[in-house]
């Protein structure tokens, strides 16, 4: 009978063992979960306070070099072909209908990009001849997914031009800053006339892939 005590005693205390150490084990794991949960909250409060915490550039701050600004750009619909004072355009009379923004493999009528260019749009226009493949899609990688449109030109007098109503810079390359900076500066607005109307609906040039 003793050794039936001491036995039954034995697993008794095995078993409140076993117990304790599953206790133990889960407040550790609860402990370790609980901190793992406050650092990814405490990142993402650090990132949103970061985040929001950065003001916003205004576009009338951003400076680019070598910006050209035409004044006294006329608006109004007009038919038939327009003899524009910089090539690619940037604003001065169009045609009725705008031109749907997008990605275009041939290059498409100055009349109708100019109307997009009055509703916001920015028109990026590249020289086949120094732009293609890899350069090529970065730069319709850059491109901006709405009020965009993007065209070649043969014989440009840079690599890539990008244009926005009454303003324009001639870019070095498809890797040149200035072209997101000029897109933070235009895109939507700058001195476009009816920044916001649409940019579809319109007209499709030849080649458009997007």
């Amino acid at each position: 009978m003793k050794q039936q005590r001491t036995e039954r005693r034995a697993v008794k205390i095995a078993a409140l063992k076993k117990k304790q150490a599953s206790e133990k084990r889960n407040r550790v794991i609860g402990i370790v979960t609980g901190s793992v949960a406050a650092v990814g909250v405490l990142a993402l409060v650090v990132t949103m306070v970061v985040t929001n915490g950065t003001p916003k550039v205004s576009p009338d701050a951003i400076e680019i070099t070598g910006l050209q600004n035409y004044a006294d750009v006329i608006a109004g619909h007009v038919e038939g072909a327009v003899d524009y004072a910089q090539s690619p355009p940037a604003g001065g009379e169009h045609a009725a209908a705008w031109l749907n923004c997008g990605v275009y493999t041939e290059p498409v009528p100055n009349e109708n990009a100019v109307h997009s260019q009055e509703h916001g749009a920015v028109w990026v226009t590249y020289d086949p001849a120094q732009v293609s493949g890899d350069d090529l899609e970065t730069l319709q990688s850059s491109m901006p997914a709405t009020y965009s449109v993007l065209s070649p030109q043969p014989g440009l007098q840079s690599p890539v031009v990008i244009s926005a109503w009454a303003n324009q810079v001639e870019l070095d390359g498809v890797n040149d800053p200035r072209l997101q900076d000029f897109v933070d500066k235009f895109w939507q607005a700058g001195d476009s006339p009816e920044a916001g109307a649409s940019c579809s609906g319109g007209l499709d040039g030849p080649g458009r892939i997007a």
